[in-house]
């Protein structure tokens, strides 16, 4: 009886020690934590310079922390075909050269010509009643794009006015070889004076020879001013 009686004071005893121990340690814990903000009031000027030296938090934290993924954006029509064409090399422009470095054309010779000179062609056939456009009237006189043009340099028989058949055969033979002439191919028509209504004089040739030379080494036109006696 004496040893459980022993036994069941010591087991009080023993949880009273425990109660006890278990109510001090707050106590301590706040008593610690008030020691050390005393001394750390007291001696914050050699304290804050270790705080200073403490890693920072977030910095650890966002070191730890692994990378966040990257958010893709949808290519579009336009970012596809941007993406196939080929890189596009930019050319540099190139510099002018300075006025003085520019070649300058040599100057071409300027051939000379009569201001007066008429280089002509054309189909000639024999005046009638109709429209005179190209066409021969008689040893002295022509049409040509329907001008009426007078041989300046020779004086022909006339065949519409022939006081004698001499002078009317000379005419058609005048007449003939001025058709002749005029289709052999180009000619000269060099003005020799105003036009009027009896047509405007010309002097034509042909390879630096008048036609009203030729009739008259011909016999079959004069010079202006020897007269006109055909009929003998």
């Amino acid at each position: 009886m004496a040893k459980t009686a022993t036994r069941g004071r010591s087991r009080k005893s023993s949880a009273r020690s425990k109660s006890r121990g278990s109510g001090i340690l707050p106590w301590a814990a706040i008593g610690l934590l008030a020691v050390g903000g005393i001394y750390a009031h007291d001696n914050w000027k050699s304290v804050k310079p270790m705080l200073a030296r403490a890693p920072d938090v977030s910095t650890i934290t966002a070191a730890i922390k692994p990378d966040a993924p990257k958010a893709v954006t949808p290519k579009t029509a336009e970012t596809r075909t941007a993406e196939r064409k080929p890189a596009v090399a930019l050319v540099q422009p190139q510099r002018p050269l300075p006025p003085a470095d520019v070649p300058v054309p040599a100057a071409q010779p300027v051939k000379a010509s009569p201001a007066d000179a008429l280089s002509a062609k054309a189909a000639f056939g024999y005046c009638g009643q109709g429209e005179h456009v190209n066409c021969v009237g008689d040893g002295g006189v022509f049409w040509y794009k329907g001008e009426k043009i007078v041989v300046a340099d020779a004086l022909v028989p006339d065949v519409t006015s022939a006081r004698c058949e001499n002078e009317r055969r000379l005419g058609f033979a005048a007449k003939s070889r001025v058709f002749k002439f005029l289709n052999a191919g180009p000619f000269t028509m060099n003005t020799a004076g105003k036009g009027g209504n009896d047509g405007a004089p010309r002097v034509i040739s042909r390879d630096g020879r008048s036609l009203g030379a030729q009739l008259t080494s011909e016999g079959l036109a004069r010079k202006p001013g020897a007269g006109s006696a055909w009929c003998a």
